[in-house]
This record gives structure tokens, sequence and C-alpha cells, in this order.
């Protein structure tokens, strides 16, 4: 089943696009590998709305993968993004928008007492596995199958067999040697945990967690695993980082360390604190972050970091969700959004549900069994691939992968959504 929307100038560039880029993109998934037809060009934003080149309109529920938590082109970060380029566009100099954004965050986060901004959630990452590593003077990391920090070279590895493993290179271009400093495991199995700290926690400087793994399927974990991870790394003297490039900032202020009231040692954030623009950041305690240069010996520099226009559009956004209520109202909505597609696909006997946690969704076909582990989904995407272009043909746009999850906006008002629960309905409707 392809979309039968028209395509011509997006195929157009496409095509003189994969002379230029590896696959014709700048990021593989948007080279619609796992759907059909070429990927759509966009051109423009606004609110709820996205346009692509062939002049198609959609309902966006992709957000730019998350950060545009006011939607497409928001007035009030439209407006700090041409006052700060007004004053010009970069320095490699500190500016006091640095200091604002800082303040903001910190002042309303109770899990970090400095921080540390760079240009991406994979910068992020990478500066503070190796934070970790400075401070506690061991090598190993843990990380769990099924969560995504990134194309930093020691995260990009699979699970091997076994319940505690040593990372088995999943690109190419990732020496084995490097991939072997890390350790992987299942998620949500509490005795592999034990175990795994048992036999290595003499040499794992951190565990890497995505709180809320939203990178392979929506793999909401239970609030016993969290908790018996964050007791683990206490006793044995290791760091807990929390991954919150997509949890942060989404699911409330604190991201999911305020969610389930966990604190960890460290946190990375990704491009939502730039109000879409790239930005990233990771943060922690004054002692762990004394250890970051100039203070300390381990070394982090980035010439954009702290860019005057990320800034700018980070405090704009952010001001905006750290109002009383902000959260909740979102959550609210997504709920709604969710129950009336769930409903639907329950009434038509549509093996589908929506599952969901603050503002973000995901698409599961598996029907109503809960997914903790990525090894559980269903790896038969068919389904998927059926209602994403159903969804298009409707003037929905959803992420063209169904491993990936969806975003609701302050935009996406409950009169829109009404009108994205019909399409999505209909499209169901089809594909059954």
């Amino acid at each position: 089943m392809t979309s039968k929307i028209k395509r011509t100038n997006s195929e157009a560039l496409y095509e003189k696009a994969k002379t230029y880029f590896p696959g014709g993109v700048n990021s593989p998934v948007r080279a619609f590998k796992s759907v059909d037809g070429a990927p759509l060009f966009m051109k423009k934003g606004k609110g709820v709305n996205v346009w692509d080149e062939d002049n198609n309109e959609f309902i966006d529920f992709c957000c730019s993968w998350g950060p545009l938590i006011l939607g497409h082109r928001n007035e009030k970060v439209f407006q700090a993004v041409v006052n700060a380029m007004d004053n010009g566009s970069s320095f490699g100099a500190p500016t006091a928008l640095e200091s604002e954004l800082a303040e903001l965050i910190l002042s309303n986060n109770r899990f970090i007492e400095k921080i540390r901004f760079v240009s991406s959630g994979t910068e992020a990452v990478m500066s503070a596995l190796r934070l970790a590593r400075g401070y506690t003077g061991k090598n190993k990391i843990l990380k769990f199958d099924g969560c995504y920090h990134g194309h930093v070279d020691s995260m990009l590895v699979n699970a091997g067999s076994g319940l505690a493993t040593f990372g088995i290179s999943s690109s190419a271009g990732v020496p084995e040697v490097l991939a072997k400093e890390t350790l992987v495991l299942p998620l949500n199995q509490i005795d592999a945990l034990r175990a795994c700290f048992e036999e290595h926690a003499h040499d794992i400087a951190s565990v890497i967690i995505e709180p809320i793994p939203a990178n392979n399927g929506l793999l909401l974990q239970e609030k016993t695993f969290l908790l018996e991870l964050r007791k683990l790394c206490t006793e044995y003297n290791v760091l807990l980082h929390f991954d919150e490039v997509i949890s942060g900032f989404r699911v409330g202020f604190e991201g999911a360390a305020g969610l389930y009231d966990i604190a960890p040692d460290i946190i990375t954030y990704g491009k939502i604190i730039g109000g879409g623009l790239p930005v990233g950041a990771y943060g922690a305690s004054k002692e762990i972050m004394g250890m970051v240069s100039p203070d300390g010996p381990v070394y982090q520099a980035g010439t954009l970091s702290g860019n005057p226009v990320a800034m700018a559009a980070g405090i704009a956004q952010l001001k905006e969700c750290v109002k009383p209520g902000f959260y909740e109202d979102q959550e609210e909505r997504t709920k709604y959004f969710v129950s009336a597609i769930n409903n639907h696909a329950k009434e038509i006997g549509f093996d589908f549900q929506l599952v969901s946690v603050g503002s973000i969704f995901w698409l599961s076909f598996d029907g109503k069994t809960t997914i903790r582990e990525s090894a559980r989904i269903n790896s038969d995407m068919a389904g998927f691939r059926k209602l994403f272009n159903a969804l298009l043909d409707r003037g929905i746009y959803i992420g063209p992968s169904g491993y990936e999850v969806g975003f609701i906006s302050q935009a996406h008002t409950k009169a829109i959504l009404d009108i994205a629960i019909e399409k999505f309905c209909d499209a169901m409707n089809e594909v059954m």
C-alpha cells in the first residue's frame, strides 16, 4: 500500500539529494526506508501544520522528533530568535543568554546544580560518559538493550547472548575493543541487573538509561526496576545517568526524574531546550560538574556551545513550559486523543493501541500487550506501513518508522485533535 498523495516535487528533490548525500538524506530515518515512496521534503510549518514541497498539508505529530512542544513557528520563540539574530548569530564568547537559560532550568530542577550546554543530544551523552569515567576513575558503561543514546561509538552496540554481555558493534567503524567497554542488559530484569553489578561494578563508571525508553518503541519501565537501579548504583558507587533527550521537559519540567521522583547523578537533555534549534546539555551536582574543564581535568569544548540564537529560543520556549498547569494540560489532551483512538480500535477489532506517557505516544501493533523490552516488539512493520500511508492520504504526518514515537504540542487543541481523531479512525478502518 502506497500513499496516493502527490509527490512530484519531493521525488525530484530526492533524486537530486541522492547525488549529494548518502541515501539522499542527512539522517537515516528520513529516507522513508521503513515506509513506501520517496521521503517528503518539508518547506513550512505553522502551529500544528506542516506543508511539503508539493503543497500537501498535514497535521504534524512528529514535531521535529519532539522539541517543538509549542508547535511550529511559535510566535514567542520566533520573535526571540529574530531579536537574537539582530545582535549577531554567534560569538564564540560568553553571553548573558547562557546564564539566563541555565538559571531558568536549574532553579526549577531539583536534580542538577550545574549544567553545560552543547550542540546536540549525542554530544551531551558523549560528554557525560567521559565525565563519568573521569569522576569515578572506572572504565565500563552499562547500558540497556532498546535504549538509544545517539551515535556515540561506545553506545552503538547490541546485546550478545546471555543476561549480562559485552557490547557487540552494531555499526561499521566502531572497534570491538571500544564496544567491549560497554556492558548491555535487557530492560526491566532486576535479577540480571543485580548479577551484573555483583560481577562488574568494580569497573562500571556509570549506568546510562532512558528512564522512559522512547527510541525503540515506548518501553515504559516499572518504577520498581528504576528504583532498584538507583539503589544498586548507590550501593556499588556507580553513577546513574538518565538520558532524557526525549523525556526531559516533555513529561514534566524535571523530566522522568521528576515524574518518578528518582534522583540520577547525571542527566542529559536534547533539542527541546533550544526551541527546536541545535542544543543539548548535561548536568549534575556541583561536585561532579567540578571535574569539567576549565575547573577540572575532563575536557569538553564547542565553538557553538551556548549559541545565543539557540539560547534565546530555549528561554522563550521553557518560560512557557514552566507555567503552572502546562504539563497537566499537555497530558490531558494527549489522553483525550489516545483514548478516542484506542476505543475505536477496540470497537472494530483492530489489534492496535496507542501507548502514551505525558505528551508522548507510540503506535503499538501488539494489541493490549504491555511491552517493556525491545526484543518483545513485533518486527513485522507491515501494519505500521499501511497505517502510515493511510494517514498521509488523510493529512496526518507521523514519524516514518514504527519504532519511533509521536508527540502532542501545545498547538494541538482539542478542536484540532478531534479532526485528527476522525482521520485516524478512518485510516484504521481502511487498513482493517
